[in-house]
């Protein structure tokens, strides 16, 4: 028997790649977003990788529709296992270019459709005591980036949530557990259908991951989810920790790089899903239009993984030099 997942963002991008990635395990993947079309090719993509797909057209934003679609997915898949919330939505302007019921909009996507997901899910997880959670989230949930104070906003907005809802399922000796997975700079389609007030293309600050590089950290981060949270990228681990010690001069050198690094040298496309879904009469699966600039692998990840490998090597090369060290010196002292 699979796991029984559900992915909220799952016709494009991250969403999309982690419903595949998980299909390839044999999972039976409930697929959550709103476009027609998006959904009908994640539907193919995770059929073809082998596993099960249950599509549902849900707003994330309204907490009725994924309590209603939480229960379709354990009335026709089983008891859920894993869920993963990705779905965001978000607009790329300087903020007092943002009309506040846009703004009002992003945050009830990008943050309240983690809360309602989370609500939904543990509802579930908690009378049976077991299941994860997985947040995905940014480097943007420790630092805001100009022309994105919506966005920045609402991943903050989800650190904050994901700190308190982790501290009260170890006050409750839960075997339910929560972690989260900071992402870098990734080629998904939201930087095309994502609503923009930019003379130019949006585009991810690079460098730029290929989603499939996301979606594993997503697995594993759910594999093993004692941690509290995954980084992903050298970018997003030198981001945060840059963050945490130079705020200030991350301030003024954001305010002199920040708009050029997030515009592309061409026309933006204009299929903004802020209101209404992009994809839901074309499919436009999990990459973005940045395939020649995206890569497909990330060191770092390999390292956080085996961090204790590393760990180990490291004592045992010092502690290697070290013995080596005393005996040129006793050797030396003999002469």
């Amino acid at each position: 028997m699979g796991q029984v997942v559900v992915v909220t963002g799952a016709s494009g991008g991250i969403g999309r790649a982690t419903a595949v990635a998980y299909a390839r395990r044999g999972a039976k993947v409930g697929l959550l977003a709103r476009g027609e079309s998006g959904l009908e090719g994640a539907v193919r993509d995770v059929e073809k990788a082998g596993g099960t797909a249950l599509p549902i057209e849900v707003d994330v934003a309204d907490y009725d529709q994924v309590e209603a679609a939480a229960g379709t997915v354990e009335k026709e898949l089983g008891p859920i296992d894993v869920w993963v919330n990705v779905a965001f939505s978000s607009v790329f302007a300087p903020f007092l270019e943002i009309e506040p019921a846009e703004f009002r909009r992003t945050t009830e996507v990008t943050y309240l459709g983690y809360v309602y997901g989370t609500r939904a899910a543990l509802d579930r997880m908690k009378p049976r005591d077991h299941g994860t959670i997985v947040q995905v989230g940014s480097a943007l949930a420790y630092r805001g980036i100009p022309l994105q104070s919506a966005y920045c906003g609402a991943k903050h907005a989800i650190q904050g949530f994901h700190d308190s809802l982790r501290c009260e399922l170890l006050h409750d000796k839960s075997n339910v557990h929560a972690t989260m997975v900071q992402m870098p700079a990734v080629n998904t389609p939201q930087f095309s259908w994502v609503l923009s007030r930019l003379p130019k293309h949006p585009q991810p600050v690079p460098p730029i991951f290929q989603p499939e590089v996301a979606a594993d950290a997503v697995v594993y981060a759910a594999d093993h989810p004692g941690r509290r949270e995954y980084w992903v990228g050298g970018p997003t681990a030198a981001t945060i920790v840059a963050n945490k010690f130079a705020a200030g001069l991350l301030d003024r050198y954001l305010a002199r790089t920040g708009y050029k690094s997030q515009q592309a040298d061409e026309p933006a496309e204009k299929a903004a899903n802020l209101w209404q879904p992009a994809d839901e009469e074309r499919d436009y699966g999990a990459h973005g239009v940045f395939d020649g600039r995206a890569t497909a692998r990330s060191y770092q990840v390999w390292a956080s993984r085996h961090r204790g490998l590393l760990t180990a090597l490291a004592t045992g090369t010092a502690a290697a030099t070290a013995y080596l060290t005393r005996s040129r010196l006793r050797l030396g002292g003999s002469r």
